[in-house]
């Protein structure tokens, strides 16, 4: 039997196109020339992915001009960051296939799609109240006055690593907050006495075909990612519970490529154990460890799953713990490229900066039985 159209498995030296120009960007070029592909990767600025791609191109988002160019010259986009405009993929899912698509990015560009749309596929989010202008306050009060706990207070687009973010304990606070971040549109989020926050990477193929890495547990300092770890050391069920979530999560976007998940445990004692906090429609931090703990890593199976092949073996075959090396973590690269059982992942950023992510080593131990 035929397969479905435009699922044709690209063959090597097929052009992938990659839509911005970070450390995402560059270790997906990396995973593709590894494959035998070519990439062109395209971005507002001359980030770390130019270094190893095989042709760049510097433009905006919005121009719609330049993305006609770069998409003559390539045989599949995908992006490496969420915030791409919408507008941009759905130009280039005229002309070329966009991996994943259109409708990906526009349900996670905003909490209040986000939430509302994985609440509405029966799995479990965090009580919320949406906030689009100062007249949904008293309603987003009232409803935080039956959640009995502190909430937070979180712009409804473009907040990542903590940045777009305020604590919120009382109605005065909550009109405060809201001011404090400009008046956009915000979610306001219960907050919740979990036990760790775990991430999901699941990977979809083009013909709907499902698979996941084991899951590590997340910890962050100051907003931003500080280290995951496998085994994650939750239940079995929880586990088996976690995948099947991502996983429905995934086929109800049409998803093709790596998506996060991002959930946290509330343990087993809780009427749901799990909730999820929020998905990333491309490869992950908290993902990176599966470049060294297994046989195919998180960036090759993106490129894999965009490009049409069969998905990769997500089988950890150590025991793994990534940590992300932020600002001048980074100047200690000697000793960390001098320790034993440890992989080491430089950037290549030009300038060192409080908060900004320089690369990240993963530890690797043997697996235990």
């Amino acid at each position: 039997m035929p397969e479905p159209a435009g699922t044709t498995p690209l063959p090597p030296r097929s052009v992938i196109g990659i839509l911005g120009s970070g450390q995402l960007g560059k270790m997906l070029a990396q995973a593709a020339s590894r494959l035998g592909f070519r990439t062109h990767v395209y971005g507002d600025d001359a980030g770390p992915a130019f270094d190893v791609a095989t042709a760049h191109s510097v433009g905006s988002f919005t121009s719609l001009g330049r993305l006609d160019e770069f998409a003559r010259g390539v045989d599949v986009v995908t992006y490496e960051f969420e915030n791409v405009p919408v507008v941009a993929a759905e130009h280039l899912a005229l002309s070329v296939p966009v991996r994943p698509g259109a409708r990906a990015l526009a349900v996670s560009q905003d909490r209040i799609a986000e939430k509302t749309f994985i609440r509405d596929l029966g799995i479990p989010v965090a009580p919320f109240a949406a906030i689009t202008d100062v007249g949904d306050l008293a309603s987003a009060a009232s409803a935080q006055s039956t959640w009995e706990s502190r909430a937070i207070l979180k712009t409804a687009r473009l907040g990542y690593d903590g940045k777009g973010q305020a604590s919120v304990a009382t109605p005065a606070g909550l009109e405060s907050a809201f001011s404090d971040l400009g008046n956009v549109p915000c979610v306001l989020e219960r907050r919740l006495a979990f036990q760790c926050e775990v991430s999901v990477i699941v990977v979809r193929g083009v013909l709907g075909e499902t698979i996941t890495y084991d899951i590590p547990v997340n910890e962050h300092e100051g907003g931003i990612l500080r280290r995951s770890t496998v085994p994650s050391g939750l239940p079995a069920a929880v586990e088996q519970q976690a995948r099947a979530m991502a996983s429905r999560i995934a086929t109800a976007l049409d998803y093709v490529g790596v998506l996060a998940v991002e959930m946290f445990y509330l343990g087993t004692d809780a009427a749901e154990p799990l909730v999820v906090n929020e998905i990333a429609p491309r490869v992950h931090n908290s993902g990176h460890w599966t470049m060294d703990a297994c046989a195919v890593g998180q960036f090759e199976n993106h490129i894999r799953a965009v490009a049409g092949w069969p998905l990769g073996d997500t089988t950890r075959h150590s025991d793994a713990a990534m940590q992300n090396l932020i600002g001048h973590d980074v100047d200690a690269w000697p000793s960390i490229a001098a320790t034993r059982d440890a992989c080491l992942h430089l950037y290549g950023k030009r300038e060192a900066r409080d908060g900004r992510k320089m690369g990240h080593v993963n530890h690797l131990r043997p697996r235990r039985p």
